[in-house]
C-alpha cells in the first residue's frame, strides 16, 4: 500500500503537462512528503469545462461495513462502493515525482522511492475524487465541514516493486494520451489503465530513509 509520495515538480510545469485552464492550488511549494490526510494538488475536470487544479484531502470514505475509515489506495473498481465514482466527472489525475513503499526488513522497515529515472519526471496517478462531509485532520487539529478528497487506483506489483511490495502498486500515468483517456473516457476504455507500468519505465531512485527525515 503506498502510503507515502513526493511531488517536487513546478506548478508550471504540472499545468503544462495536464492541461490545465484554471489554477485553484495557490502557490504551491515543493512537497517531498505527502501522507495520508494532507492536503494536495489534484487535476480534475472543472464545472466550467477544461481541466483545474486544486488542493485536495487524501483519503477517500471508506466503505460503511468497515467503519468508513479513510481509503488512500483503490484495487476492487467492481465494488459497488467504488463504482459511483469511476465516471469522468469523479476522475482526476495526481501529480507525483516518486512515490514510497517500505521493504520489510530488520530492525525496522526501510522506504525505498520509486520514480520513472533518477531526475523523477513528473507522472500521474489514476485518481478519484468525491465531496464529503464530516470530521478529518488531527485530534489535534480537527477539521469540521465539507471536505474533498481523492485517492488513487492499484495494481498488481512489476518487476520493480514487486520485490519491495509484492502485494500491489499504484496505477501510473505517464503519457499525456494516457491523461486524456482517464479524465474523458468511458469506464470500458479509462478500465485498461488499471494495469503495473512496464518494468523498464521506472526504477528505485533512493532507499532509506534521509538524514532530515523529510521524505524523498
Amino acid at each position: 500500500m503506498c502510503n507515502l509520495y513526493a511531488m517536487t515538480s513546478s506548478q508550471q510545469a504540472i499545468c503544462a503537462l495536464m492541461q490545465v485552464m484554471e489554477d485553484c492550488a495557490g502557490n504551491l511549494p515543493p512537497l517531498p512528503a505527502i501522507y495520508p490526510d494532507m492536503l494536495a494538488p489534484v487535476v480534475r475536470q472543472a464545472e466550467s469545462g477544461g481541466r483545474e487544479l486544486a488542493m485536495l484531502r487524501w483519503g477517500m470514505p471508506g466503505p460503511a461495513q468497515f467503519g468508513g475509515h479513510p481509503v488512500t489506495n483503490i484495487r476492487n473498481t467492481r465494488s459497488p462502493h467504488w463504482r459511483r465514482w469511476l465516471g469522468p466527472a469523479h476522475r482526476c489525475l495526481v501529480p507525483v515525482t516518486a512515490f514510497c513503499e517500505w521493504q520489510d526488513t530488520r530492525p525496522g522497515k526501510t522506504p525505498v522511492w520509486f520514480a520513472l529515472h533518477e531526475q523523477r519526471p513528473l507522472f500521474a496517478f489514476a485518481g478519484i475524487w468525491t465531496r464529503w462531509t464530516g470530521i478529518r485532520g488531527t485530534k489535534a487539529n480537527p477539521v469540521e465541514g465539507e471536505h474533498q478528497l481523492y485517492g488513487f487506483l492499484t495494481t498488481e506489483a512489476n518487476g520493480v516493486v514487486g520485490p519491495i511490495h509484492p502485494k500491489a502498486m499504484p496505477v501510473l500515468l505517464t503519457s499525456p494520451d494516457e491523461m486524456d483517456n482517464w479524465l474523458e473516457a468511458p469506464w470500458e476504455i479509462a478500465r485498461e489503465l488499471q494495469r503495473p507500468l512496464p518494468d523498464g519505465q521506472m526504477r528505485i531512485v533512493a532507499k532509506g530513509k534521509r538524514q532530515d527525515e523529510e521524505g524523498q
